[in-house]
């Protein structure tokens, strides 16, 4: 229990270290984990929503939804690292690599199976309304897949902001990796301040994503399934009307 206490009053300092005063600030470190994050979870959004976005509205590439997320899952970051480190060297692109192998797979996957699984009724509708394959992507699909998207995006989001700590072995410098990496100088509290740092930073992106994901659903989605039907089939009656 201690070793908690010593943990937070670490926290409390600001990372700041008895006898160690050029240590970087905790508040500093928070911040470039977090930035080092975004840059993968931008980067595998960029790659991998469209891909799953657009093999689930053609209903086509389960195999390779399903693939991509077994691979992910069975490639370590530390083994990606390794081997990037032969190709692109010691720093930040390699740990973006290995965070961008990591976070594309769920990314895919869900967006897959969340467009996948819209109810083919609607999107038979929408196409009967006269509406284009774009627009039903985008008008109907998409909207409907929302919370599969985002689930998606949230366990990719987590997944990284966790891992960035590897960043330290690939020479990168300038993440809570560093603390966790340097118990030498940080002592058994600092490492275990770093680490409850990182836990409650993926916990409060994940928070932010949720707030984010409940913005974006269409207000029948949240209302309740029983009313998604017709909420749903309104839209797209004023969604038709719009494009005649």
């Amino acid at each position: 229990m201690s070793e908690f206490v010593e943990a937070f009053e670490f926290i409390g300092r600001n990372g700041a270290v008895p006898g160690e005063p050029n240590l970087p600030s905790l508040v500093h470190l928070t911040l470039e984990t977090l930035k080092v994050g975004a840059i993968g979870v931008a980067i595998s959004i960029a790659i991998g929503l469209p891909l799953g976005v657009w093999l689930g509205h053609r209903h086509r590439g389960s195999f390779v939804a399903i693939n991509v997320g077994n691979l992910g899952r069975a490639l370590p970051s530390i083994v990606v690292l390794a081997i990037g480190d032969t190709f692109l060297g010691l720093g930040l692109t390699v740990v973006e690599v290995a965070l961008v192998i990591l976070a594309v797979p769920p990314i895919v996957t869900n967006a897959y199976y969340a467009v996948d699984s819209v109810d083919p009724d609607l999107v038979d509708s929408a196409r009967g309304m006269g509406m284009s394959e774009r627009e039903v992507l985008t008008d109907v699909e998409l909207p409907l897949a929302v919370p599969g998207v985002f689930a998606g995006v949230r366990t990719a989001a987590v997944f990284v902001i966790s891992t960035t700590t590897i960043a330290s072995l690939a020479g990168f410098s300038g993440s809570l990796g560093d603390i966790i990496a340097n118990e030498t100088s940080y002592h058994f509290y600092g490492v275990l301040g770093a680490a409850i740092c990182v836990a409650g930073l993926a916990l409060a992106v994940e928070g932010a994503l949720a707030l984010l994901q409940r913005a974006l659903t269409p207000r029948g989605l949240r209302a309740g399934a029983g009313e998604r039907p017709a909420t749903t089939i309104g839209q797209l009656g004023a969604s038709a009307a719009a494009h005649t």
